[in-house]
């Protein structure tokens, strides 16, 4: 079983609902969820170019998949995790925008978050405890060769290459397209999600996704809101 920390909407969200719809399956509930009517794809294209992010489900990665040390159990985690989430303020991101990230399409943010920056890194510091270390497979996966010298040190250190300095925060919608059908992905991703995209979002939990088996999609396994332990002091 992998362990991943994240950020998703909350599950009433309308960018929740769109998400589910063009990925095809609702990451809360993992029912699979039938494809919006889109002019320029059909439904099995949808299917092909969404398969990638429809198993990992909708989010936005803060603390990427990873396994438990032998002597840690689920209960641990999600105590601290519970207690983590309650000492840090919810705070409002950035509006989303569509962008093309290499091959791929997804969610941005309009310009840089301080305030996410900082929680991501304090994750990603905070959890590593939990963290089992990686295999030479999962090394070799995530083709060091191609890593920056910043990037291999922070795959050694952290378990991923893209994390502190190199951390950028994405939301991803598809998987690699080819040239040719660039234009027409485009235009499906563009009307499903610009719709929803015309507010700010706010980043008040923290979600634990879970990979019951190897290659199995990952779920959301609980919410953790931010905010409750401050709040409770000052009351």
């Amino acid at each position: 079983m992998r362990y991943a920390i994240h950020f998703t909407p909350s599950p009433n969200d309308p960018l929740t609902h769109a998400a589910a719809a063009w990925l095809g399956r609702d990451v809360y509930s993992g029912q699979t969820v039938e494809p919006p009517a889109v002019s320029s794809l059909g439904m099995q294209e949808i299917s092909y170019h969404t398969a990638l992010p429809r198993r990992y489900g909708f989010h936005g990665a803060i603390k990427a998949p990873f396994r438990l040390m032998d002597d840690v159990g689920e209960a641990a985690l999600l105590r601290s995790l519970m207690h983590f989430a309650g000492t840090h303020q919810p705070f409002t991101l950035p509006p989303f925008e569509i962008a093309k990230l290499g091959n791929l399409y997804g969610l941005v943010l309009s310009w840089p978050s301080e305030a996410l920056n900082f929680l991501a890194a304090s994750v990603v510091q905070e959890f590593d405890r939990y963290r089992a270390p990686l295999s030479d497979a999962d090394i070799e996966r995530a083709d060091p060769d191609r890593l920056s010298a910043t990037q291999l040190t922070n795959l050694h250190r952290w378990g991923h290459p893209y994390v502190m300095d190199e951390f950028r925060f994405q939301m991803i919608l598809t998987g690699g397209v080819v040239p040719a059908d660039c234009v027409r992905v485009e235009r499906a991703v563009r009307g499903v999600f610009e719709p929803v995209l015309d507010r700010q979002v706010e980043f008040s939990n923290l979600a634990l996704f879970v990979e019951d088996e190897p290659g199995a999609p990952f779920r959301v396994h609980s919410l953790h809101p931010m905010g409750r332990v401050s709040a409770r002091k000052i009351a």
